[in-house]
C-alpha cells in the first residue's frame, strides 16, 4: 500500500482491509468492533468531518454494510498526507439482530444519521443516547428501507382501508 494513511491504518489495526475507492477515496473495511477505534484514529489524524453515515442492505449475503464518509475541515490533514482525500469506512453487521456501536462519542453529528438508519433499516446502535423516531409516524413490522419490506402489501394494508370519497354527497 503506497498510501501513507493506509500504511498507518494497516500497521495500527488488525483485520483492516484497504481498497482504492472511487474518485481517489480510500476505502477502509473494518470489523464491526473496530468502527469506533478506527473513527477515533481517523479523527485524531485530521479527518474531523463526518459527512454522512449510510447503509446498504445486502439481503443475499444476510448483512448490512454501514458506510461512514469522512473528510476534514482544514486544508491539510494533520497526519501530513496533504490533499483532499476522503475516506470511506465500511463495516458489515448481520441482518438478524443487527447492531453496531454508536459513533456519537467520536462525532456528535453521527446522532441523527444513526437515528435515521435505526428507523429505516432497524439497526440498533449500542450506546446511542436516543434512538427515537426521526421521520416515520408509525411502527413497521419490517423497517421500510430493508429489501424484504413489501411496499405493495403495505400500500394495500394502509390505503385499501381508506373509504372512497362520495362524489354525490
Amino acid at each position: 500500500m503506497t498510501n501513507p494513511l493506509g500504511t498507518r491504518l494497516d500497521a495500527t489495526f488488525k483485520g483492516v482491509e484497504l481498497r482504492s475507492g472511487v474518485d481517489g477515496r480510500l476505502a477502509v473495511v473494518v470489523p464491526r468492533e473496530a468502527i469506533v477505534p478506527v473513527l477515533t484514529f481517523l479523527k485524531e489524524d485530521g479527518y474531523d468531518y463526518l459527512q454522512l453515515i449510510s447503509c446498504v442492505d445486502w439481503i443475499d449475503r444476510g448483512e448490512f454494510e454501514l458506510v461512514y464518509l469522512l473528510s476534514f475541515y482544514t486544508e491539510e490533514v494533520v497526519g501530513g498526507d496533504g490533499g483532499k482525500q476522503e475516506v470511506l469506512l465500511k463495516a458489515t453487521v448481520p441482518r438478524e439482530q443487527a447492531s453496531a456501536p454508536t459513533a456519537t462519542s467520536v462525532f456528535a453529528i453521527a446522532e441523527p444519521h444513526e437515528r435515521e438508519i435505526h428507523e429505516l433499516y432497524g439497526i440498533h446502535f449500542e450506546g446511542h443516547p436516543r434512538l427515537t423516531p426521526l421521520f416515520l409516524d408509525r411502527n413497521y413490522e419490517i423497517p421500510p428501507f430493508r429489501k424484504d419490506f413489501d411496499t405493495k402489501q403495505y400500500v394495500a394494508d394502509v390505503f385499501d382501508r381508506v373509504p372512497p370519497i362520495d362524489e354525490e354527497g
